[in-house]
């Protein structure tokens, strides 16, 4: 609390006024420039400033829904009833940031509205990655009862997604009668539950959490090429046989890959630890491609053959570099981190997708999304380098020069005419702003070796044993 204290008064004392916006500055000519601890206090106020400047906008016009429509300042909700989405997904970065009304006013309205008991159907990994992530993490941070409730709760209303001939996990259920649809389903959604599900397990004390989590992910990794080693895309929860077999580490597969590594660090869990150890040699050997004097991306394979079918890289493949540091390769992370910084300067902020081989862009829509400033983030809390100090400099001076709105933030339809989409959804309080503070912010803001973020960034730690 001292240490924090201190860092407040320093930032007041560089950036004259907190709680301020700052419009930025032009990157292209500070880019390479080394930030100094200074500056980067001065750059964590901002992204602190910023932050409070997004949910105050949430607070005007979408008060209790899941999101804000920051163009029209209209509200958005996910389906019938609001689950708080945002709130949700908001309260550990408002937590971490000391802005404490923010977070008080955010665990009220929580604890006080929020319901899952509703007759309708929600997409069992996106509830677990947002809300159930965010409530376990809330509850951790604040010791309130009343939202590792709501997590049992939930928890409970999403385990019928298991109950398939596999036990990999339908992709929707309904909340009140446990009805499930789509078998249909991908690796990144039947794989990544294992943190929230696991942790809700050793918080309460139900093993049932853990063993249904564990199970769908140790089938999704059985159903792996026995040759190659590698995914798909598409598998049929109810038979396991895979009905599309592209294999790439970008969405649908991305954080599958990600949790076989998380859940051996935060759970100790050594049969993951074997099956990230197989799958990461897999990825590394048929999806790393060098291309020009060796600038190394990761691209699509047949799962099958591992012949590669397509030269593509995105916004949310760009998590990689992060992972690859936790695995231990950080000179590979370095490497891709390079590529994904080049993909940004393509047109001044990153698009969804690029051809890397061509250098173009196939997808140009940015979604406000979080894993390149993530990634930059873990490479400078593993190496001290301020290189991904100034990256991230020139990642939040562009994202608030072509994203900020009079009252939030704004997704890009299109990063090459840079207009704006009506749409801000609720991971940039989770992830967004919570890395660009973390990556600016002194090293002590959060015990890094401590925790474990989940794929929305929520941070979570094993309980004391009593």
């Amino acid at each position: 609390m001292k240490n924090r204290i201190r860092f407040r008064l320093l930032a007041i004392l560089l950036t004259g006024i907190v709680g301020t916006s700052v419009q930025a500055a032009p990157a292209s000519s500070r880019a390479a420039d080394a930030v100094s601890d200074a500056e980067s206090a001065k750059l964590a106020e901002r992204v602190k400033a910023e932050t409070r400047h997004a949910w105050q906008g949430y607070k005007r016009y979408a008060w209790g829904h899941d999101a804000l429509k920051p163009l029209s300042h209209a509200p958005h909700d996910w389906y019938a009833q609001s689950l708080l989405m945002t709130p949700v997904d908001a309260l550990d970065t408002l937590i971490l940031m000391g802005l404490d009304e923010e977070a008080k006013e955010a665990r009220e309205l929580i604890a006080s509205r929020l319901s899952f008991d509703h007759d309708m159907e929600v997409q069992n990994f996106e509830v677990t990655i947002r809300l159930l992530g965010g409530l376990l993490s809330g509850y951790q941070l604040t010791g309130d009862e009343r939202l590792l409730k709501l997590a049992d709760d939930l928890g409970a209303r999403l385990l019928p997604v298991f109950d398939s001939p596999t036990g990999m996990p339908y992709r929707y259920v309904n909340l009140r009668t446990g009805k499930v649809r789509d078998k249909v389903s991908n690796p990144a959604e039947t794989g990544t539950l294992l943190i929230e599900f696991g942790m809700l397990a050793k918080l309460t004390g139900k093993q049932v959490y853990y063993d249904k989590a564990k199970r769908a992910l140790v089938e999704t990794y059985r159903r792996r090429d026995k040759t190659t080693g590698l995914v798909g895309t598409w598998i049929d929860v109810e038979n396991g046989q895979w009905t599309d077999r592209d294999s790439h580490i970008g969405g649908g597969i991305d954080s599958y890959y990600e949790y076989l590594y998380k859940c051996w660090r935060l759970f100790g869990d050594a049969d993951c630890k074997a099956m990230w150890d197989d799958g990461i040699a897999a990825v590394n050997r048929h999806l790393g491609d060098e291309v020009r004097k060796g600038e190394l991306w990761y691209g699509h394979a047949d799962m099958t053959t591992g012949k590669r079918t397509a030269t593509e890289y995105g916004a949310l493949d760009a998590f990689m570099p992060a992972l690859l540091v936790l695995g231990g390769e950080l000179g590979r992370a370095r490497r891709l981190q390079d590529s994904g910084l080049k993909m940004w300067r393509l047109h001044g902020i990153e698009p969804e997708q690029i051809d890397y081989a061509k250098m173009q862009v196939t997808s140009g829509g940015y979604a406000l999304r979080p894993e390149i400033i993530e990634s930059a983030y873990y490479l400078y809390r593993y190496t001290g380098d301020a290189k991904y100090r100034a990256m991230g400099r020139e990642f939040f001076d562009d994202f608030v020069r072509h994203c900020r709105t009079a009252d939030g933030y704004a997704a890009l339809k299109d990063v090459r005419t840079k207009e704006q989409k009506d749409s801000m959804e609720s991971f940039l309080f989770a992830e967004t702003f919570k890395y660009y503070y973390l990556l600016f912010a002194p090293k002590d803001t959060l015990e890094f070796d401590k925790v474990t973020f989940n794929t929305e960034a929520h941070p979570l730690r094993l309980p004391v044993a009593r």
